[in-house]
Formats: structure tokens, sequence, C-alpha cells
């Protein structure tokens, strides 16, 4: 008995099973915890040490890398990635040149700002005539009048954006709406493309407008389409009228200063004939068509934007 008047308990000796009889819990009395099959883990575990090359419990990742086989495998799958791109490649260079693809964007700042000027008051330049060395037109950064696709492009982006914002504006954004807005814009730039591609070959055009030069002329209205929708944003819709106005007559003067040199002048021997007093009076109204086109498109394409 201890001081307090509690009687001191002894500890009771757990019972040995009988024998022949097996355990069904294991003695954990001891307090030192007994780890099954301790051989086997030791075994199965002691490569993946140091002399293994890799951390404990880790694969042996340094054998993988010094294995022959890993390594053919490796430059094979390398080899069969470096066939399948150029063969990409050859296959885009079929219908598309790359090089050719990448004069339409050597544009620089300087450019980019002329550019925009241009397009916005084209009424007091003089020479509109693309310059050329040795037979190939020179990149848009040295040349204003060449054709670029960076302003299109950026273009096209800023004006789906500026359209959302619009409709956010509105409270009638949505992403339906949206994608609508710029797959339209898409549509009907490529059928304006198609069309101006149709009457080219009909009217026997031989010029050296290409596929890209026409995507660039097509595209340059998105800056007048931007230009349009802040006016009738920040200006209700007189605003945009006015804008509409102006940007409908500068784009259409510059889309004629800058095609009339490229089809009207392209009179060359499969102009004579019967039929030789007829073609200049078409390919004029195929110009005047393409430029008189534009602000339909820009009006159709900026209306419901503005409310």
């Amino acid at each position: 008995m201890d001081l307090h008047g509690h009687r001191a308990t002894k500890p009771r000796a757990r019972a040995a099973p009988p024998a022949g009889e097996p355990m069904l819990f294991d003695d954990t009395s001891s307090g030192a915890p007994q780890v099954p099959n301790q051989g086997y883990y030791n075994s199965s575990y002691n490569m993946s040490g140091p002399a293994g090359g890799g951390g404990v419990g880790g694969p042996p990742m340094g054998n993988i890398f010094n294995d022959p086989m890993a390594n053919v495998a490796m430059a094979y799958g390398s080899s069969f990635a470096d066939k399948g791109r150029d063969m990409v490649n050859k296959e885009l260079n079929r219908f598309v040149s790359v090089n050719k693809l990448k004069h339409f964007f050597e544009v620089d700042t300087k450019y980019v700002i002329k550019k925009l000027v241009l397009l916005m008051f084209p009424y007091t330049h003089q020479d509109w005539e693309v310059r050329y060395h040795r037979d190939t037109p020179l990149p848009p950064r040295h040349d204003v009048n060449a054709p670029d696709l960076y302003i299109p492009s950026m273009a096209f982006i800023t004006y789906i954006l500026l359209a959302g914002m619009a409709l956010g504006i509105q409270k009638r954004f949505s992403p339906e709406v949206l994608g609508l807005c710029a797959s339209t814009a898409l549509v009907w730039m490529v059928i304006e493309v198609l069309a101006m591609l149709l009457c080219l070959y009909l009217l026997t055009v031989h010029s050296d407008l290409s596929t890209f030069d026409l995507i660039a002329y097509s595209g340059y209205k998105y800056v007048g389409m931007i230009f349009t929708v802040l006016c009738g944003l920040l200006f209700g819709s007189d605003g945009y009228f006015v804008a509409l106005a102006w940007s409908s007559c500068a784009l259409m003067f510059f889309i004629v200063r800058s095609l009339k040199m490229k089809i009207l002048s392209s009179l060359s021997s499969d102009s004579m004939g019967a039929g030789a007093s007829a073609k200049p009076r078409f390919r004029l109204y195929i110009t005047m068509a393409i430029a008189i086109f534009q602000p339909v498109i820009i009006y159709w394409l900026t209306s419901h934007l503005v409310r």
C-alpha cells in the first residue's frame, strides 16, 4: 500500500498459449516492432541503394540509361520524329509557301505606324507603286505600299476582343454570340477572297497578285471596323455613322489606288484581239466592285455591336 492509501498492483504476467496452439495476434508487449519477412524486403530493395544508383526504395534509374537497347530506341524515336517533321513541312509547302508567308510578316514598328496612317488618311499619298528588287517585291518594312498580313491578323483579333467588350457593355455577351461573330467575319473574308480569285480567273488577268495579297487587302477593312465600333461606343449612333462613312471612303480609295496598277496595268498580249477594248473596262469594273463591297461588309459586321 502506498502513502495515499491505494494498494499497489503488480502487472499480470500474460499467460503463454498452450503448446501446439497458434497465436491469434503477435505479442507486442516487448515494445520492439516486428517486421515480417525481413529478408524479403532487404533482398528486393537492396539493389536500389547506393550500389544500385537510386535512392532508398527507388527504381534503378542509372541502369536504364546504361541499357544499349534503350539508347537504340531513343535514337530510333528521334530519327522518326525528324522524318515526321520533314514530311509535314514538305506537305505544307505543297499548299502554302512558308518562305513566302514569312515575307508578309516582315514588318517593324515604323512600317505599322505608317500603314495605319495610310489606311485612315490615304488621300495625300502620291506614290502607290510597289517596289521590287530583282523581280522580287521588297518586304513590307522597306516599302509602305507592300501588302502585309501582320496588320490584318492583329486587327482581326482586336476586332473580336472589341466585339466581346461591346457585347458585355450591352449585357448581351455570351461565348456563343462571340464565337458566331468571329466565325461570321472569317467566313465573309473567305467568300470575298474566293470571289476575287474567281473574277480574276474569268477575266484572265495575269498579274502578280497572289492569294496572300488578296487576303491582306481584304483584311485591311478590320482597321476601319475597329475605328467605327470605338466611335459608336464613345459617341453613340451619330459617331458610328460618321466613322463608318470616313473609314469606308478611306478604304475604297486605298483599295482602288492599290489594285489599279496590279489589275489595270497587266494589259499584255492576252488583251489583243476581238475583245481587247472590253477587257480594260471589265478590269476597271472588278476593281470598283471590290472597293464598293468593303463598306457593305463593314456595316454588316459592326452594326449589331452598336445600339
